[in-house]
């Protein structure tokens, strides 16, 4: 699993994927949000970390992200189309981590696109192009990840019972090892919840992954489910630094820009199952 240490400075390039072939293409609609609040520079942070936000259309994405690097939530959001990712800066064990984080945007709408598409035999042709768009925006999504949050509605037993296939796709696309939380968002509807804590806990435990259970609407453990993530992608990158330093490694800390690789540790990457408050 590797570690982009990368950042889009030209303009121009906002809109560009480029897929592992070093082909690009550009979506239709790519909205970059950068936020930097009070930080002097793009440039002055020693990791960046990717992470993804994955889960079926309408769980929360898109508010989830908002509230973290904004602290904004809008009640009237709609579906993201295209490709949208904000950043923000935080400090870990004296360290600036910077956090991109991509939102699945249209992912759940091409996947469905996908499965009508299999049953109109009559085009395939069309069904070839839309299979090949949705393959190419799939990998440039998740490569380089080394964390991810797999959100469902608590509201919403479909969304929960999604979350098997969310995590395969996952885990087709990157690393065995990458960090995942599982999010049970929209945790402020108590009256209408249809998954409980202890289903949510349960899922989390069988396949490994820490869990919380949040409200972006009321900011309830949306700052402490991304920094877990952050966090414990650092505990692995800076056990490895160590490492390489007690080794004799001519450099045990990564230079900016240089692949971060944590595929190996294994081992520090056993998850506790944290739980909501």
């Amino acid at each position: 699993m590797n570690l982009v240490t990368e950042n889009v400075k030209n303009e121009g390039e906002k809109g560009k994927i480029t897929t592992g072939h070093g082909d690009s293409f550009h979506l239709k609609t790519v909205k970059v949000v950068d936020v930097m609040a009070g930080y002097k520079g793009d440039d002055e942070y020693d990791y960046l970390f990717k992470l993804v936000l994955i889960g079926d259309s309408g769980v929360g994405k898109s508010n989830l992200l908002s509230r973290f690097t904004r602290n904004e939530f809008n009640l009237e959001s709609k579906s993201t189309i295209g490709v949208e990712f904000a950043t923000k800066t935080l400090t870990v064990d004296a360290k600036l981590i910077k956090a991109q984080i991509w939102d699945t945007a249209g992912q759940e709408r091409t996947q469905s696109r996908k499965r009508k598409l299999t049953v109109i035999r009559a085009f395939y042709f069309h069904h070839f192009m839309i299979l090949f768009w949705y393959r190419a925006i799939t990998s440039a999504y998740y490569r380089g990840a080394i964390g991810a949050l797999l959100v469902y509605d608590v509201t919403r037993h479909a969304t929960f019972e999604n979350v098997a296939r969310w995590l395969k796709e996952l885990r087709d696309h990157t690393d065995p090892n990458i960090v995942v939380m599982l999010i049970g968002n929209k945790s402020d509807l108590r009256h209408l919840v249809a998954v409980s804590t202890e289903d949510g806990k349960s899922f989390a435990e069988r396949e490994s992954l820490y869990f919380m259970e949040t409200s972006a609407l009321e900011a309830t453990n949306v700052d402490s489910a991304f920094t877990e993530v952050l966090t414990q992608i650092y505990r692995v990158v800076s056990k490895r630094a160590v490492e390489a330093g007690n080794n004799g490694s001519a450099s045990a800390v990564p230079s900016k820009g240089q692949t971060i690789n944590v595929k190996d540790d294994g081992s520090v990457f056993k998850r506790i199952g944290c739980c909501s408050s």
